[in-house]
């Protein structure tokens, strides 16, 4: 079977082979791709965006509110446990979409447009830009090194003090700490400030599974 990942969603992802998924995290890792032959191997740049979506169980209704869910306890363990560790390790935004109520739907209220949020997302591209002018192969915050995550990730103290008791208690593992930080420095960049604030922080915590 092939599979087609130029889709930039993988709608029911724990459906994809164990193996399937394994291949994935070197890609999201590395933002390399390798493909190995008889006759050698060849490494290929693979820096993409993977937005995948998958039901909280196999019903479909674990934790809703409104209707009960019909799998057994062991049933959704093996659900969920078909994306491994390691794989959601390397996802930064983990996002439960729970069922939209009837008055919501019929309600005259309005989310925020669709262009102001594109114009304050640009703001923060153009501030990475700026930081990143010097840095060559890094354009945007995802790109950070180590190193980099240290220079331009400067937290408050509160902030700081969040990130520990969130690192123990979570048991959050050093890959999944820089990517806690670098979201923190894009949501700080979504609203313009220059450090890190103990909001910022929160808010990338709560993203992570």
């Amino acid at each position: 079977m092939i599979y087609d990942f130029s889709n930039p969603l993988l709608d029911e992802i724990v459906e994809l082979s164990p193996h399937v998924l394994e291949v994935l995290r070197q890609p999201i890792e590395d933002k390399m791709v390798s493909i190995s032959r008889a006759r050698g191997s060849l490494t290929f740049p693979a820096n993409f965006l993977l937005v995948a979506a998958r039901n909280p169980c196999p019903c479909g209704h674990y934790g809703d509110p409104v209707k009960a869910c019909t799998c057994s306890p062991a049933m959704v363990q093996r659900y969920q446990a078909r994306l491994s560790g390691p794989l959601l390790d390397r996802i930064d935004l983990h996002v439960e979409v729970m069922r939209v109520d009837y008055d919501k739907l019929m309600g005259d209220s309005r989310a925020e447009p669709s262009k102001a949020v594109r114009a304050r997302v640009e703001a923060a591209r153009q501030v990475q830009a700026t930081r990143f002018r010097d840095l060559p192969n890094v354009f945007a915050n995802a790109d950070m090194s180590v190193s980099e995550i240290a220079q331009f990730c400067v937290l408050a103290p509160d902030a700081r003090q969040l990130l520990e008791l969130s690192v123990k208690r979570m048991q959050l593992s050093g890959r999944a700490y820089h990517r806690v930080l670098k979201l923190s420095r894009t949501i700080a960049d979504l609203s313009s400030s220059d450090r890190i604030e103990i909001n910022h922080v929160a808010e990338a915590i709560q993203y992570r599974p």
